[in-house]
């Protein structure tokens, strides 16, 4: 027999015996979701209160995935919803949890497009793609505690700790002078910033309280202010003109979500930084923010998003134009990201969602540290089960 003949006889038999990516792996077996009502202490309210359009906030529904696999792999992820639609995100992951069940927990990026396009007669942003969040969110955290790593240095962490704000002491039914109380005591607890509810109907009351809250913090503490979206074009310039002594880390969502263009303009018109992108639900709508010149600080939140997976997109996006990151609200994953991500971030504290969780998040000198526990890091309390409502539960524990 002559080499190639010899050769292909080898390919052959090579051929036989192995087995590809996809006849291999692991798969998933299990899901249990959740949906979990968590009540505020104390009714919170901002502009969009003051202006009638919404009622003040007294609760937050979160729908959390618990997902586990053939060969006892798990992970766990959530989404949630402000006053309204958390049941209707609730009954919507329970129609896309069935599609995942056999599915290789590693195909992350397929597994989004295949629960996207399982719901896309309803559209591709909004409910559709947050009721996706808790599956990625929890695939991703499963795939680092596999690695026994945190989330963001299976990620590739650019830094081990980020620059951390507070917002939830300075929303607008709060009086001034317990909002000058608040502010000291998140100083004295080691935050980094502070961020106002501005977005009164007379803007003098709005410049009232951030000069007491500049006086009290100094000049070179880092302060923000949100509007909300509750500014027109005309209000806006005249806000924005106003804060400007105040040497604000940057003025949020002035207009609403949606004006890319009037962000843009006051981004190039003002000194004082402009930061959106909270309320918007996809990839899509963030890239036109970005392309659009829409902001100096993008707020992408990976729940609202439709998971890690499109957060990630952003990511890239928004480092290669130069954009800065602040992502909006759920620290727990957002810790991670903005580990990760290549140009300084902040990062929103908000302590409302530490009673769910048994794990605790590391506070220090300004800045939230990322901890050594492998994924996300946290897992339900006895507290987050005595707050749930429904639960279902789909495929068969391993």
């Amino acid at each position: 027999m002559g080499a190639v003949e010899s050769n292909i006889v080898s390919y052959a038999k090579i051929g036989a015996d192995a087995r590809t990516a996809a006849e291999t792996g692991d798969r998933i077996a299990h899901i249990k979701l959740s949906l979990v009502f968590l009540p505020l202490a104390t009714p919170v309210s901002d502009a969009k209160v003051l202006t009638g359009r919404q009622k003040p906030l007294t609760e937050i529904a979160f729908i959390f995935a618990e997902i586990s696999t053939r060969d006892g792999h798990s992970g766990i992820g959530f989404g949630y919803s402000k006053r309204a639609g958390g049941p209707g995100m609730y009954a919507h992951a329970k129609e896309l949890a069935p599609h995942l069940i056999g599915e290789d927990p590693n195909d992350i990026s397929r597994l989004f497009t295949k629960l996207l396009w399982a719901g896309a007669s309803m559209g591709r942003s909004g409910l559709t793609t947050q009721a996706i969040a808790p599956f990625d969110i929890a695939l991703w955290d499963l795939k680092a505690r596999r690695a026994n790593l945190p989330l963001a240095k299976l990620l590739g962490a650019e830094r081990d700790s980020v620059q951390c704000y507070n917002t939830s002491g300075g929303y607008l039914h709060t009086p001034l002078d317990q909002v000058l109380k608040n502010v000291e005591i998140s100083r004295q607890s080691g935050i980094g910033g502070i961020k106002l509810k501005v977005g009164q109907p007379d803007l003098a009351i709005d410049i009232e309280r951030v000069a007491a809250v500049r006086k009290q913090l100094g000049n070179s503490f880092p302060l923000m202010v949100d509007a909300n979206q509750q500014w027109d074009r005309q209000k806006a310039t005249r806000a924005c003109r106003a804060f400007e002594e105040f040497d604000l880390t940057w003025i949020e969502e002035p207009l609403d979500a949606y004006d890319f263009e009037g962000h843009a303009q006051l981004a190039e018109r003002f000194d004082t930084a402009i930061a959106t992108g909270e309320m918007l639900t996809s990839f899509g709508e963030h890239a036109q923010l970005i392309m659009g010149e829409g902001s100096d600080f993008i707020q992408p939140d990976a729940p609202r998003v439709g998971g890690i997976t499109p957060f990630l997109q952003i990511m890239s996006l928004g480092a290669f134009k130069g954009r800065k990151l602040a992502p909006h609200f759920a620290m727990e994953i957002h810790l991670h990201l903005a580990a990760a991500y290549p140009i300084e971030p902040w990062l929103e504290h908000f302590e409302w969602l530490g009673p769910m969780f048994n794990e605790q998040m590391h506070l220090k000198d300004g800045r939230m540290h990322v901890s050594d526990r492998p994924g996300l890091g946290f897992s339900l309390s006895e507290q987050a089960l005595s707050w749930t409502a429904e639960t279902e539960e789909f495929g068969k524990k391993p």
